[in-house]
């Protein structure tokens, strides 16, 4: 089976830096795969990665099969892959549903139907509707961030620490509204800090240690194993 989005052998960095030193993650369909580690260990940066952000000096990113190496972001986007940043992720003056139309930007017809359907994947939304963007908590906004993110046919969501700073009980929801979007059929990428969750709703998982593959299991592996354990999920609970 050919991954929705593969990270082959990658060495990157910025300008003269290289912080990822020969990574390789895969994502296949149907699948949630979590990538977590200490911080500056090259989490977000394999993320960036994908987007074109930054410069790739050896190895290829992969879009089912397509080499998409070093691709601008904007055009990333129309490939299908779906990024919710960590911060700056809404337009803050916007209502929600301005929020999910600007978030429709590539998709040709269709808009208010999408609409509906991530109105009944994110609930919550659906009555704020009408509400600016930035009155919104902090849980409420990442759950606007992700269904701006899914209003195009998106054939992978890549999420940058999307609990990052939010209360146990939205840091629930979040995950819980990742297990929903996955049962669409969009796979995911996650970058988390709160590692034990993410693990928990993840089918794969890899840990980075200075910018390399460390540990690479399944959720329930990586969550068993003693040494991670130790070392990544002390403050996850």
């Amino acid at each position: 089976m050919t991954p929705v989005l593969s990270l082959n052998n990658l060495k990157a960095g910025y300008g003269q830096t290289e912080i990822l030193h020969d990574l390789s993650i895969y994502v296949q369909p149907n699948e949630i795969v979590a990538i977590i580690g200490p911080n500056g260990a090259g989490k977000s940066t394999a993320m960036k990665s994908v987007l074109g952000l930054l410069n790739i000096t050896e190895g290829t990113v992969e879009l089912n099969g397509e080499d998409i190496t070093n691709t601008p972001a904007a055009k990333v986007v129309q490939l299908g892959i779906s990024y919710v940043p960590q911060t700056n992720n809404v337009f803050v003056n916007l209502t929600v549903q301005e929020n999910l139309e600007m978030g429709a930007w590539t998709r040709p017809h269709g808009i208010p139907e999408r609409l509906e359907e991530m109105f009944a994947l994110f609930p919550d939304l659906r009555e704020k509707r009408n509400q600016a963007a930035g009155s919104l908590s902090g849980g409420q906004r990442q759950m606007v961030a992700m269904a701006k993110a899914l209003m195009v046919d998106a054939k992978i969501l890549l999420l940058d620490e999307p609990t990052a700073g939010l209360s146990p009980k939205y840091r629930g929801e979040i995950f819980g509204t990742i297990q929903k979007i996955k049962a669409t059929g969009v796979p995911i990428l996650i970058v988390e800090q709160n590692a034990k969750q993410a693990l928990g709703v993840s089918d794969r998982g890899y840990v980075l240690v200075d910018g390399a593959n460390r540990f690479t299991g399944t959720g329930a592996e990586l969550i068993a194993d003693r040494e991670i354990a130790r070392m990544f999920l002390g403050g996850g609970h």
